[in-house]
């Protein structure tokens, strides 16, 4: 983490995943770059947007709205320290 802007980075957001989805197989890419100049993207580049590809076994039977809240839920102090998107692909299956 940056401690002096506290921006999350893609090490800590697979850590947190890991650790409370327990997933098969997970994928964190910073993306924040390909959105310089939208809404909620920083200046340096980084930490703002993300895509999470995550297979979990806590998926199993959820719908698509509540296997998105697992992750929202899991990742929701990174939210309130400056992570303004998550573009999510979960499934319950590889």
């Amino acid at each position: 983490m940056n401690t002096k802007l506290g921006l999350p980075t893609a090490a800590e957001i697979t850590a947190r995943l890991q650790e409370k989805l327990q997933p098969s197989a997970l994928e964190v890419i910073d993306e924040s770059a390909d959105h310089a100049g939208h809404a909620g993207a920083g200046e340096l580049g980084w930490g703002t947007h993300f895509r999470v590809r995550i297979v979990s076994a806590q998926f199993a039977g959820k719908t698509r709205v509540a296997c998105h809240r697992l992750v929202y839920d899991s990742t929701r102090d990174f939210i309130d320290r400056g992570l303004h998107a998550l573009a999510i692909e979960a499934r319950s299956t590889p």
